[in-house]
């Protein structure tokens, strides 16, 4: 008796397991759409695509954080910023994926940031409205003139040779990044992540 117990909450636990169990399969939609790996390579053309920018993101963090100097800015709560990546390349994109990437793992490793002088307007226009609009406690407004400034600043570029002919296509792309100080102007960490990609039609 005490057997087929044993043998029928075995049944009612895999039956429970299973149902729980979801699969990593696309979910496709109406029109085709399916969802993928987003960590999965990616190889639709020659074109810098988010593969490139996780493996650039990835590089760029590692050996900045292998640095003395950032272990030093973790222990001293000094703080970063990111400028815009200057785009050296004939073709479009977001620079910003790149130090957006790199901003958010440099921050789940004790790294602080603020925000970069393209989003000040934001936080500008939230100070004003806080402090000016008497819609908010005094006692509760942010106050204006608290805002602190960056030690360090972050900057890079992306340049590319594009070589082709009849039958080929070879991109080659060069992205270097900085550590910079900000007062003295003094670069204290750089490095730089190549990539080929060739296409053959």
């Amino acid at each position: 008796m005490r057997f087929y117990r044993v043998l029928l909450l075995s049944a009612v636990l895999s039956l429970s397991m299973s149902a729980c169990i979801t699969t990593n399969s696309p979910t496709t939609g109406g029109k085709g759409v399916s969802y993928g790996d987003s960590k999965a390579v990616e190889t639709v053309s020659t074109d810098l695509g988010s593969t490139d920018i996780q493996m650039t993101a990835e590089k760029m963090t590692m050996s900045m954080l292998q640095t003395p100097l950032l272990q030093d800015i973790i222990r001293q709560r000094g703080l970063l910023m990111a400028s815009p990546v200057a785009n050296k390349t004939s073709e479009y994109f977001d620079t910003k994926l790149i130090t957006d990437t790199i901003l958010t793992q440099l921050q789940k490793n004790g790294v602080r940031y603020v925000i970069a002088g393209d989003e000040m307007q934001n936080q500008t226009d939230e100070l004003i409205r806080q402090n000016q609009t008497g819609l908010y406690k005094k006692s509760t407004a942010a106050k204006v003139g608290n805002m602190q400034g960056a030690q360090y600043r972050i900057d890079g570029s992306v340049s590319s040779i594009v070589k082709r002919d009849a039958s080929v296509k070879d991109v080659y792309y060069k992205i270097n990044m900085r550590l910079i100080e900000i007062e003295s102007g003094i670069v204290e960490w750089s490095d730089e992540k190549e990539i080929r990609k060739t296409l053959r039609k």
